[in-house]
């Protein structure tokens, strides 16, 4: 599971549809993996696993804010889950 902590099946979804909300953000903003990933200094790999479909993987809320702030949206955003 990457770099993941216990994340629980319940949960599970709700990390793969932050994962998809930063890439669709991400791309809309015109920006790659690696231009995004230097912009907040995190590594592109790691954002890269966020963004992977097939991976669960954990981030803190400070990066997930960092992640709002670069792409210039609210980070509820990047929180909105489909029904």
């Amino acid at each position: 599971m990457g770099r993941s902590s216990k994340v629980s099946i319940e949960h599970r979804d709700k990390y793969f549809e932050i994962g998809l909300n930063v890439a669709f953000y991400r791309k809309k903003a015109g920006m790659t993996q690696d231009q995004l990933a230097e912009k907040i200094d995190m590594n592109r790999s790691y954002l890269g696993e966020i963004e992977a479909p097939n991976m669960v993987t954990t981030l803190s809320l400070e990066m997930l804010f960092k992640i709002a702030d670069a792409l210039e949206i609210p980070a509820s955003k990047l929180l909105e889950f489909r029904d």
